[in-house]
C-alpha cells in the first residue's frame, strides 16, 4: 500500500504503527510492518504521530479510535490508554473514528472466532488450529475491523500504549535537543515535557518532535495504570449526547437530500410481487417509489411521508420454502436432540459409565429452552448515502466497517475503494450493527435518485429484518454419587450455527445465503459458555445444529446469554437434590478457579446470602467469560403482575480496569439487559413474521421495574478482561433460582413465565 498524496514523506516517522511485543519495559517498535501509511488527516498546525494520534500546535490531541462507539465507552477507554501513556492533559484530548486500515484489524477477534470464520472441520496443522501468526496476518490483509466479543480493550491496549509511548519519546527527543541532554532523562506529564526544574508544553514541541524517529525499542511506563489509565476520567462522548450536538446517522443533513423508508416481506426467500402505486397519489412530499426484487422503498422530502406512502401502496410479497413458525421451530429443536447428529466438543472421562445404574448414582434430567430474542436498540437501523461522480459516501453506525463498505459496493457495482465510510456513533446495538443490509439499500437508493438519501427503518421493519438471538433447547443429565457430588454431566444443546451464520453475513452473504451455507454445520461458538467451571470428572458437551428458517446473530452476551442459564439453573437443581445450599455446592467444585470463587464469596457477603432457604427468594449464579468473572445474587418473587426483582448484587473480577466508572456502567447495563432477557425481549413467529412489532410488544422492563443494583469489583492486577457483555449471562439464572427458592417452582424457559406459569 502506498500513498501518493503530495507532502507526505516516506520515512520511519510516516510508517509508525501501534503494535509490538513487550520486552521488559521496552517494546519492539521497529520490528512491525511498515507498508501502511498513517491515514489520519492533518490540518494546518497539526502533526501526525503514527496511525493513532495527531497533536496540534495549540496543544490539542486527537486520537483515532478503531472501535465503534455504541454507548459502551470505547472512545473514552482507548483514548485514556494512549493519553495516559503519552502523559497528556485529559482536558486537551479529543477522538475521531479511525479510517479503515489494516493497522486496526481486530486480530484477537479472529483468533477467538476462527472456528466461525474458517471452513468447518478444517483439519490442518495436526489439530485443526491455525497458528496465531497466520490468523493475525489474515486479519491485517483483510483489514478485518470489527467491534464484537468484548475485544476492544483486550486487543488494543498494547497498541494504544505503544502509540502513546512513541509520541512521548519523540516529544522528549525534541525537548532534549533544546536542553542538550539525553532524551531518556526527560519525562512527560500533564501535557508537558519535564527535565529537572524545566518544562515545555507539548504545543511548543510538536512541530520539531514530528521530525524525529523513535528508537527501535520504545519504553512503556512501568505500570499500565498511570496518570489517566485506571482513573475515572470524564467520558468523551457524554457531553455531546446530553446537549444533542453529537450526530448519529439519522442526524445527517445534506443539500437536496431525500428521506426514505423501506419495506420487505416475510423472512426467507421472499420476492416483491406487486404494489398499488396509485395508492400513494396525492401524498404530499412523495418523490419516488423504488422497486427491487426483494423490497420496495419510498423516497420523499420527509420520512413520515415516505413511510405513509409504503402503507398506501400496500406491497405484497411471495415467499418460497419454509418460513419461521414458533411451533415448528420448537419441534425442530426437539427432533435435533432426539435424532442428532450432534458434534461433541468436550469429552472427559466416561459419562455413560457414571450414568449407568450399576454405578450406584442417582440420575437427574432437566430440559431448558430460550425463545428468540430481538436486539431492540433505541436507534433503528439508519444510514445516509451520497453517490456522486462514481463514488459513494456512506454515513453509518457499524460494527464491521469493511463489511459495510463491501456490501454497499456490491449493491451498486463499484469497487470498494470507491466507497468512503464515515463511521457514526450508534444509539445502542448489542450486535445488531454487524449486519450490513441497510448499507446496500441506501447505496441503491442514492445511485437511483442521483441525490443524497437518508434511510431509516421503521420499528416493525427493524424487528422483521432482525437477525435475532437464536432459540435454543438444552437437555441436561447428571449423575450424583452417594455424597451428592456430580459424578457425571451431559450437556446437549440444540441451536442453529449462529456464529458461523453471522460471520458468513459479515463476509458478504445475504441472510438467506448464510442460512443455506451454514445449515447443519458444527459451531463451537454457538454453545460457548456451556462448559461448566466446576471440577466434574465425567463431562460431555454436544452441539446439535438445528436448521431453522430464521436468521440469527450475535446478541449481548453471545451464546453465554443462554448457556449460562442452562448450566447455572441445573447446578441449583442438583444442589437441591443433594441437600446442599447452592453456594457451598459450587465452592466445593471450584478447583483452581480462585478468581471465580472470590467473586462467589464476595457477593455472598455483599448481599447477605442466607443459603436461599426458607422461601427467602434469593438466587445465586456465577459465570466466567472473556477473561472476566462474575457472581450474582438476585432477590425475586412473583405477584399479580408477574415476576418482580427487588435487588441484584454482583461481585466482578474484570482484571485491571481502564476506567472503573465505565466498567461499572457496563456491568450495570448488562445486568439490566439480563433482567430484560429474563422477563422479555422475545417474540414468537407466525407466517414468517415476528408477532412483536413495537417495543411495547416485548415486555422490556421500564424504570419502575429496575431493582436496586449493587456492584463491587475485585481489585486485580490481572490483564483486562471483557466487560461490556459480562453482566448479562448470570442474571437470568440467578432470578430463576431466586424464584425456585421463593416458591419451589423451577422455571426452565426464557422469558420466565413465557408459558403462562
Amino acid at each position: 500500500m502506498t500513498d501518493d498524496k503530495p507532502g507526505i514523506e516516506l520515512s520511519r516517522r510516516n510508517l509508525l504503527i501501534g503494535g509490538g511485543a513487550g520486552v521488559g519495559l521496552l517494546v519492539a517498535w521497529g520490528l512491525w510492518p511498515r507498508e501502511y501509511l498513517p491515514n489520519m488527516v492533518s490540518r494546518q498546525g497539526e502533526h501526525l504521530f503514527g496511525h493513532w494520534l495527531k497533536i496540534g500546535e495549540d496543544g490539542r490531541l486527537t486520537i483515532a479510535v478503531p472501535q465503534a462507539e455504541m454507548g459502551q465507552g470505547s472512545y473514552t477507554a482507548l483514548a485514556q490508554i494512549v493519553a495516559g501513556e503519552l502523559g497528556a492533559d485529559w482536558r486537551t484530548v479529543g477522538v475521531q473514528p479511525a479510517i479503515p486500515s489494516p493497522v486496526f484489524a481486530n486480530a484477537l477477534f479472529v483468533r477467538e472466532w476462527q472456528s466461525a470464520l474458517l471452513p468447518e472441520r478444517l483439519g490442518i496443522f495436526g489439530n485443526g488450529a491455525i497458528p496465531e501468526n497466520l490468523l493475525d496476518r489474515w486479519a491485517e490483509r483483510n483489514s478485518f475491523m470489527i467491534t464484537a466479543g468484548s475485544t476492544s480493550i483486550r486487543q488494543f491496549e498494547l497498541p494504544c500504549r505503544i502509540a502513546g509511548a512513541a509520541a512521548r519519546t519523540m516529544l522528549c527527543m525534541a525537548a532534549a535537543s533544546r536542553w542538550d541532554t539525553a532524551w531518556e532523562n526527560c519525562e512527560a506529564a500533564n501535557g508537558f515535557v519535564l527535565f529537572e526544574n524545566r518544562k515545555i508544553p507539548f504545543a511548543e514541541l510538536v512541530a520539531e518532535a514530528a521530525e524525529f524517529e523513535p528508537p527501535s525499542q520504545v519504553p512503556l511506563r512501568p505500570n499500565a495504570s498511570n496518570g489517566l489509565s485506571g482513573k475515572d476520567v470524564e467520558r468523551l462522548d457524554v457531553a455531546a449526547k446530553i446537549d444533542g450536538s453529537v450526530n448519529f446517522a439519522g442526524d445527517i443533513r445534506l443539500p437536496d437530500m431525500l428521506f426514505a423508508s423501506v419495506r420487505g416481506g416475510p423472512i426467507g426467500d421472499t420476492r416483491l410481487k406487486q404494489i398499488e402505486r396509485s395508492g400513494a397519489n396525492g401524498i404530499k412530499g412523495l418523490v419516488d417509489i423504488v422497486r427491487t426484487d426483494n423490497w420496495v422503498a419510498a423516497l420523499a422530502t420527509n420520512w413520515w411521508a415516505a413511510n405513509k406512502a409504503l402503507d398506501a401502496i400496500a406491497p405484497t410479497f411471495q415467499t418460497k420454502g419454509r418460513m419461521p413458525e414458533s411451533a415448528a421451530m420448537n419441534e425442530a429443536m426437539e427432533r435435533a436432540l432426539d435424532k442428532g447428529p450432534g458434534a461433541r466438543f468436550v469429552d472427559t472421562g466416561s459419562v455413560d459409565a457414571a450414568l449407568d445404574k450399576k454405578s450406584g448414582t442417582r440420575v437427574f434430567r432437566s430440559q431448558y429452552a430460550v425463545q428468540p430474542a430481538v436486539h431492540a436498540p433505541m436507534e433503528t437501523r439508519s444510514a445516509t448515502a451520497e453517490f456522486k461522480n462514481g463514488r459513494l459516501t456512506l454515513w453509518l453506525a457499524t460494527q464491521a466497517p469493511e463489511a459495510a463498505r463491501a456490501a454497499a459496493a456490491r449493491a451498486i457495482g463499484v469497487d470498494p475503494g470507491a466507497v468512503a465510510l464515515i463511521p457514526m456513533q450508534a444509539g445502542g446495538s448489542f450486535g445488531r450493527n454487524l449486519d450490513s443490509q441497510i448499507a446496500a439499500q441506501v447505496a441503491i437508493l442514492s445511485r437511483h435518485t442521483g441525490r443524497p438519501v437518508q434511510l431509516v427503518w421503521s420499528r416493525p421493519e427493524e424487528f422483521i429484518r432482525d437477525c435475532v438471538r437464536p432459540p435454543a433447547l438444552a437437555r441436561m443429565t447428571a449423575a450424583l454419587d452417594s455424597g451428592g457430588q456430580i459424578a457425571g454431566l451431559a450437556v446437549r444443546i440444540a441451536v442453529p450455527s449462529t456464529a458461523r451464520e453471522q460471520m458468513a453475513r459479515v463476509r458478504g452473504a445475504s441472510p438467506v445465503e448464510a442460512l443455506r451455507a451454514t445449515a447443519g454445520e458444527d459451531d463451537r461458538l454457538a454453545i460457548d459458555g456451556a462448559i461448566p467451571p466446576y471440577a466434574i470428572p465425567n463431562l460431555t458437551v454436544d452441539h446439535f445444529p438445528v436448521e431453522l428458517p430464521l436468521p440469527t446473530g450475535m446478541w449481548r452476551g453471545n451464546a453465554h446469554s443462554y448457556t449460562a442459564f442452562f448450566v447455572e439453573s441445573f447446578i441449583n437443581e442438583l444442589a437441591a437434590a443433594a441437600g446442599v445450599e447452592p453456594l457451598s455446592y459450587r465452592m466445593q467444585m471450584l478447583v483452581g478457579q480462585t478468581r471465580l470463587a472470590r467473586c462467589l464469596t464476595g457477593v455472598a457477603a455483599l448481599a447477605g446470602w442466607d443459603g436461599g432457604v426458607g422461601a427467602s427468594g434469593k438466587g445465586l449464579a456465577c459465570h466466567s467469560m472473556y477473561g472476566s468473572h462474575i457472581a450474582v445474587i438476585a432477590s425475586a418473587r412473583t405477584d399479580a403482575s408477574g415476576v418482580r426483582v427487588d435487588r441484584i448484587s454482583a461481585m466482578v473480577d474484570c482484571g485491571r480496569l481502564i476506567n472503573p466508572e465505565i466498567a461499572r456502567q457496563q456491568i450495570e447495563g448488562g445486568m439490566i439487559f439480563g433482567l430484560a432477557q429474563a422477563l422479555g425481549s422475545s417474540t414468537e413467529y407466525e407466517s414468517g413474521l415476528p408477532v412483536a412489532r413495537r417495543l411495547r410488544d416485548i415486555d422490556l422492563p421500564v424504570l419502575a421495574d429496575i431493582p436496586e443494583i449493587e456492584i463491587e469489583f475485585v481489585r486485580s492486577d490481572e490483564e483486562p478482561g471483557g466487560v461490556s457483555e459480562l453482566g448479562v449471562p448470570a442474571v437470568a439464572p440467578a432470578i430463576s433460582n431466586a424464584l425456585f427458592s421463593a416458591a419451589g417452582i423451577k422455571l426452565r424457559e426464557l422469558p420466565l413465565l413465557s408459558r403462562g406459569l
